[in-house]
């Protein structure tokens, strides 16, 4: 029952809440999420993301992706802060139809086979690599490279995701054989 019942929350969440975004097969969003684009929300297949997470901006994501709970993924710029004698609070935003500052073709792009811990922020104009992790709690204002793991505020390089270049070649050939079809 609980796993229909999930079944028809998905299907629901993908077709008719979200329906106007592109969003793959196997889609999950946990309890509380929420998401706006702009102009383009395209999500690939078997995508995870948890509960309180936001995506508040144009994004693209590849695949075989998880975003833990309470992600932000933002834009850099939905605030005319620079706007001559109006308060930020008043300036005008990316939401307006007429804004025309900053920002308006920043977008975040999230390859395959990534993972983004709890608590991350991402900012727009950021694109994380193929097979990488950026760890719980990271800000990423910088690109990610692929099979790196990130972390810190700003998020920096740590390490390789693999121990060897053998290990890598290897995933990258089972990766292609049983999911890239």
């Amino acid at each position: 029952m609980i796993k229909t019942l999930k079944k028809i929350y998905h299907l629901y969440s993908r077709h008719i809440k979200y329906r106007k975004y592109s969003i793959g097969k196997n889609f999950h969003a946990g309890r509380g999420v929420f998401l706006w684009a702009k102009n383009n929300l395209t999500i690939g297949d078997n995508f995870y993301i948890g509960k309180y997470s936001i995506i508040e901006c144009d994004t693209i994501i590849g695949n075989n992706v998880i975003i833990a709970n309470r992600v932000s993924l933002a834009g850099r710029y939905d605030h005319h802060f620079q706007q001559i004698g109006v308060p930020t609070r008043l300036s005008s935003q990316i939401r307006d139809k007429d804004y025309n500052w900053k920002g308006l073709n920043q977008k975040i792009i999230i390859e395959d086979d990534v993972w983004i811990g709890v608590g991350c922020i991402v900012l727009s104009g950021v694109k994380i690599g193929i097979g990488s992790i950026v760890a719980a709690g990271s800000i990423v204002t910088k690109d990610v490279e692929p099979y790196s793991i990130y972390a810190g505020n700003p998020a920096r390089k740590i390490r390789n995701r693999f121990d060897s270049e053998d290990q890598l070649k290897e995933h990258i050939r089972l990766y292609q054989l049983n999911y890239l079809k």
